[in-house]
């Protein structure tokens, strides 16, 4: 059959999902749950991402942030450009334009009987949620779990109730940090790597799974190089390289690999040879 008789869905045309919840988390990052006008499931591995568009505006990769066990799907948004800042202006009840979902999630069986390390940064915690809320759910499954979550500043900080509640979990640990000292912050002070002295785990038999900002994987990742951690037992996530998400732009390409079809999480010792992922 030719291509202009195929009766194969159009890669780029999105599905229209309703906003069911929409609130801010701080100055500029929105938290949404989602589901889909059809009353599908989106069908997503924790790890993956979603076009997320609004007609004559534009489209942009968001992560998602919620389990898939869950029903629905949740996004958080932060507004940094026209599309974003239409985005903002939406309320419970609107709709928004779905693709996907995209991309390579964690490997979850393979995790299973380990120890799970948590490396966040900022909006970084956002993907890392949706294996999170995966692994605590299913938590027999697995070994100890440490969440770090370092924000650079107090006023912006993400998911406050969700870092209380698996901090409650018996076999889960949460140590946060903020960059900046503020009179409301009685915790430590200081960027998320000054958090890894205080894990308990063993770091080398653990899994470690990295996300945050591109300045903050240098520095975690020589603080796990001098703790003697495997390169096959970090895993990073680079969702921030995301644009299509059909390997069609060229914007996530790293040498022969499109982050969008590779990606966005990698074992870190897949990444030997591509210097410039990180």
């Amino acid at each position: 059959m030719c291509d202009c008789c195929s009766s194969e869905k159009d890669i780029y045309l999105p599905e229209l999902a309703t906003i069911t919840k929409a609130e801010m988390m701080n100055q500029t990052e929105m938290f949404m749950h989602l589901e889909f006008d059809s009353g599908k499931e989106l069908g997503h591995q924790a790890g993956q991402f979603v076009e997320v568009s609004i007609a004559g505006i534009g489209e942009a990769p968001i992560s998602v942030s919620s389990s898939p066990q869950q029903k629905g799907f949740e996004m958080v948004i932060r507004n940094v450009g026209r599309l974003t800042n239409a985005i903002h202006g939406l309320k419970a009840g609107d709709k928004l334009g779905i693709r996907g979902p995209y991309g390579s999630g964690y490997p979850v069986d393979e995790l299973k009987g380990k120890d799970l390390v948590f490396i966040c940064g900022g909006i970084g915690l956002v993907p890392q949620r949706s294996l999170i809320n995966y692994v605590v759910s299913n938590k027999d499954e697995y070994g100890k779990i440490v969440i770090l979550q370092g924000t650079k500043e107090y006023e912006q900080r993400i998911y406050t109730e969700d870092l209380k509640k698996w901090d409650d979990i018996d076999g889960v640990t949460v140590l946060e940090t903020i960059d900046v000292a503020h009179d409301s912050w009685k915790g430590n002070v200081g960027v998320v790597t000054t958090l890894i002295p205080k894990i308990e785990v063993d770091l080398t038999a653990a899994m470690n799974l990295v996300c945050g900002p591109p300045i903050m994987y240098k520095f975690v990742l020589m603080a796990l190089q001098e703790k003697k951690v495997s390169h096959d037992n970090i895993f990073v996530n680079l969702e921030r390289r995301m644009k299509c998400g059909v390997g069609k732009c060229g914007h996530c390409q790293m040498n022969d690999q499109y982050v969008c079809q590779t990606g966005p999480v990698y074992r870190y010792s897949e990444l030997a040879s591509v210097p410039e992922a990180i």
